[in-house]
């Protein structure tokens, strides 16, 4: 056997009656068509249904699959402590995705369970399925901060495990979508967020996964959205399948948005490894970035790759352009990987006889340094995407009217602590943001009195 149906789903918990008193009448439709998930369920009559949950335990670099024999829960955070669940885990499955992991060096497993209980992400679908279908194990799992591409693969490794046990299971990925649709919803508004519901309901009426791997993460930070990892580990789950696929439902009546959609293997399709096709096409798009470069980055490559291979610190290269040679400035050295950040450290003023030797340095701490990340692997090396910023000399200002997040970064001090942050970057889009953030990075509590400097960089970068 094997996942024989998957099903992407909302858990507002207003959609209980018990908690929603009345107020779930206005998600009729996403009630309407959760009931039709839930018949579909019955018929599907699996073994396991597997719950993926942002509202399970979650860590930046690892995924945790609930431990043991089986947990409960209940609504009564909601106001309705009578509505309660208690589900048995199917271990046999749960140890043969841990043993995979481990097998391949995947961060997942069953370490670190902080809370017992079942969380609503994962009790909302059970009230509709368990009114239908009472059968079945549940296997819950989390989310995690890692890139889209191990959430992909993740859900790849399930199904590996779900074949070797033969079992015949559903998958549900939980999750709402957008949650910044509207001005009078309890968080509020953002653009992004109409656009992220019309463009996920799109991809997943297609099934069109890879399109899941190719959103932005700050988009997706900016929209404010709640499930597409859940949807990312379903969408691995049935790599290589052809799916017939049914969009039931997508409402935006509380700000927040709900989409329902099924979708039903329908024999192989090689044309549907979208990871693999992914990668290929992201490792191709880098090669032809990193022949584009500029001196700075290519510098500041070499000198991380050289170290990453070696161990040791590289030479100064002779090509290197006279103006890196001749004049001084701080840097930061940025490295992201699959969209994510996976270095950067930098100097407020020059510490180095020239410009291309404090790039060097900075690119080897902010490659092996980074006290937030392990050191970057050979392995790693292909799929790295580096910036570097060259700081200008900065100068006092007298208050953040002289300030200008897309232009000017900020330094933020307090006696001897300092706290620095780039202009123009990723999700900081108010002056106040940026010095609240140099802020807290300089261990400056609010309230105390701070003085503020600001500079201009040139961002050494690859035009996308």
């Amino acid at each position: 056997m094997a996942v024989v149906g998957a099903f992407m789903v909302p858990h507002p918990p207003m959609i209980v009656p018990e908690v929603g008193r009345g107020s779930e009448k206005q998600i009729t439709e996403t009630i309407q068509a959760y009931e039709k998930v839930a018949e579909e369920i019955r018929a599907l009559a699996p073994e396991t249904i597997i719950i993926t949950s942002p509202h399970s335990i979650m860590y930046g670099d690892y995924f945790h699959i609930s431990p043991g024999r089986g947990a409960e829960g209940d609504f009564g955070k909601f106001g309705a402590p009578v509505v309660r669940f208690s589900e048995t885990y199917d271990e046999e499955l749960v140890d043969a995705v841990c043993s995979m992991a481990t097998r391949d060096g995947f961060p997942a497993g069953t370490l670190g369970e902080k809370d017992k209980r079942l969380d609503h992400g994962t009790m909302v679908p059970l009230w509709f399925i368990r009114r239908k279908y009472q059968e079945g194990r549940i296997v819950r799992i989390g989310l995690s901060g890692l890139p889209f591409t191990e959430h992909y693969r993740f859900g790849q490794m399930i199904r590996e495990a779900v074949e070797l046990l033969d079992r015949r299971v559903v998958f549900v990925a939980s999750g709402d979508l957008s949650h910044k649709l509207q001005e009078y919803g309890p968080y509020g508004f953002a653009p992004e967020g109409p656009v992220y519901d019309e463009r996920i309901m799109d991809v997943a009426g297609r099934a069109a996964f890879r399109e899941l791997l190719e959103f932005d993460e700050s988009f997706c930070d900016k929209a404010s959205e709640c499930g597409h990892r859940s949807f990312v580990i379903m969408a691995g789950a049935l790599d290589g399948m052809s799916l017939e696929v049914e969009k039931l439902s997508h409402q935006d009546v509380t700000g927040v948005g709900y989409g329902i959609c099924t979708f039903h293997p329908a024999g192989k399709d090689p044309e549907r490894h979208f990871l693999q096709q992914h990668l290929t096409s992201l490792r191709d798009r880098l090669a032809k970035e990193r022949a584009s470069s500029d001196a700075y980055v290519q510098l500041a490559r070499q000198a991380l790759e050289y170290y990453t291979e070696n161990g040791s610190p590289m030479r100064l290269p002779q090509d290197v352009p006279e103006d890196m040679l001749r004049n001084r400035a701080g840097v930061f050295v940025s490295i992201h990987k699959h969209g994510k950040l996976r270095g950067c450290i930098g100097t407020i003023a020059p510490t180095e006889s020239c410009i291309a030797r404090e790039i060097m340095q900075n690119a080897i701490s902010a490659a092996a340094r980074d006290p937030r990340f392990s050191p970057i692997t050979e392995d790693e090396l292909e799929w790295l995407e580096i910036h570097v910023d060259v700081l200008g000399v900065p100068e006092p200002v007298d208050s953040m009217k002289e300030l200008d997040v897309k232009r000017y970064g900020v330094i933020v001090s307090c006696g001897s602590r300092r706290g620095l942050l780039l202009p123009d970057l990723d999700g900081v889009d108010t002056v106040e943001q940026q010095v609240d953030i140099a802020r807290r990075k300089g261990g400056i509590r609010e309230g105390e009195k701070i003085s503020l400097q600001r500079f201009e960089v040139v961002r050494h970068m690859v035009s996308k």
